[in-house]
Order: structure tokens, then C-alpha cells, then sequence
């Protein structure tokens, strides 16, 4: 794979099998972030555990401290009562049955978190195909199918990340921007990582940690020092 020459540099600046301190780590990723946007910072880790069993499943949901430095478009769909709550409480778009149809029949996808009331799953679940791959399906673990729809949008809207296996046991997280600065970027890396930690399946065995790298939008990964 070619590389640009931005990119070539960037790992030059730094070794590329070395596991750094998370400040130090930092310190090259943001250095080494050189887009003329403001690059978003990426968090992965390697997890020891298998994610074709469900007892080793690792998902949650964290209000990062600092926030995540994206403006999340926020889709309620709900009827009622519950609807008038979730406009005043923030929502870019509120629905039911009209938002269902946009979505089908227009293809419509112009929101970053999708929250229900659990009386609506019925009626969203019939776009789950459509939702799913794209990873707008409500969940009741991420705290996005919920009665309480006033909180779920003010979390999205404070910056709530979920944080998710794949299919190769890694997580994949954004942590902030690069103009947060180097101590934002850290507590919301502690505060992620500590999530990740306690959400520790009991059938896990062995290490649980592997490996954690941090990277910018654009530039190289750089591996930080594991401590399980």
C-alpha cells in the first residue's frame, strides 16, 4: 500500500512495535495528526476473549467526561406524551409511524442515534434489516430504548459512546477531537478504558487486555502500554 507523504512522515516520528506510556502515546498521535480538519481521535483495543460465545460479550455505554466533540443527530421515535418530551428535550427529529415510512420508502438516514420507547420496538423492528447493519438499531443495553427519553437524548447530546465487540474481539471508539488538547483526550481515554475493564465477562480467562492503540482520522496507529 502506498502511502502519502504526510502519513510516511508521521511514522518515521515514532516506533512502530514500541508500546508507549498513554501520554506519550498521545503526544505522537496528536503531533502526527496533520489534516487541515480537526482529526478525530480513535481508541481500539484487543480483547482476550471470544466473541462467538454469548457469556463473553463485552457492550456498554459511557458519558465520556469531555464529551466526544460530535453533535449527534438524535431520532425519537415515539408517541404521546413521550414525544413532546423528546422535543423539548432536544431532539432533531421526533415520529412514529411517518418517520418509519421515510426511512423505507426514502432511504432516509440523516441521524447518528436512533431512541424508542419499548411500546414502539414492534413498529421499528420492522426496519431492523434497513437499521442494523448501519448500527442505528435501538437497544435497550445502550441505553436507547428507554421511557426515560429526556436522559437518553441529553447523554447522546453530552457525548455517550457505545462501545461494542466485533467480530475479531476488538473495540473500536472515538475519544474526542484533536482540539480537545492532550488532558481532555486522556481522561476520556481512562474513563473509556476503565468502562471497558469492568464490563469484564466472568467467563473470560486469561488476558483480557491484549492490546490498545490510539490513531487520529489520518494518521498512523501508535500502541500504548497494556496494564492488566
Amino acid at each position: 500500500m502506498k502511502f502519502g507523504k504526510k502519513y510516511a512522515d508521521s511514522i518515521k516520528a515514532f516506533e512502530k512495535t514500541k508500546q508507549y506510556e498513554v501520554a506519550e502515546a498521545m503526544d505522537i498521535v496528536l503531533n502526527t495528526a496533520k489534516a487541515k480538519f480537526d482529526e478525530t481521535i480513535e481508541f481500539h483495543t484487543k480483547l482476550g476473549v471470544d466473541p462467538k460465545q454469548a457469556d463473553q460479550q463485552v457492550r456498554g455505554v459511557i458519558v465520556l467526561p469531555n464529551g466526544t466533540g460530535k453533535t449527534s443527530r438524535v431520532l425519537v421515535i415515539a408517541k404521546g406524551e413521550k414525544a413532546d418530551i423528546a422535543e423539548k428535550a432536544g431532539a432533531d427529529f421526533v415520529g412514529a409511524e411517518d418517520m418509519i415510512a421515510k426511512i423505507q420508502q426514502q432511504n432516509w438516514f440523516d441521524f447518528d442515534v436512533m431512541i424508542t420507547t419499548p411500546d414502539m420496538m414492534g413498529m421499528v423492528g420492522r426496519i431492523g434489516k434497513l437499521l442494523g447493519p448501519k448500527g442505528l438499531m435501538p437497544n435497550p443495553k445502550s441505553g436507547t430504548v428507554t421511557m426515560d427519553v429526556e436522559k437518553a437524548i441529553k447523554d447522546v447530546k453530552a457525548g455517550k459512546v457505545e462501545y461494542r465487540l466485533d467480530k475479531t474481539a476488538v473495540i473500536h471508539c472515538s475519544i474526542g477531537k484533536k482540539s480537545f488538547g492532550k488532558e481532555k483526550l486522556i481522561e476520556n481515554y481512562n474513563a473509556l478504558l476503565d468502562a471497558i475493564v469492568k464490563a469484564k465477562p466472568a467467563a473470560a480467562k486469561g488476558q483480557y487486555i491484549k492490546g490498545i492503540s490510539l490513531a487520529s482520522t489520518m494518521g498512523p496507529g501508535v500502541k500504548v502500554a497494556v496494564k492488566n
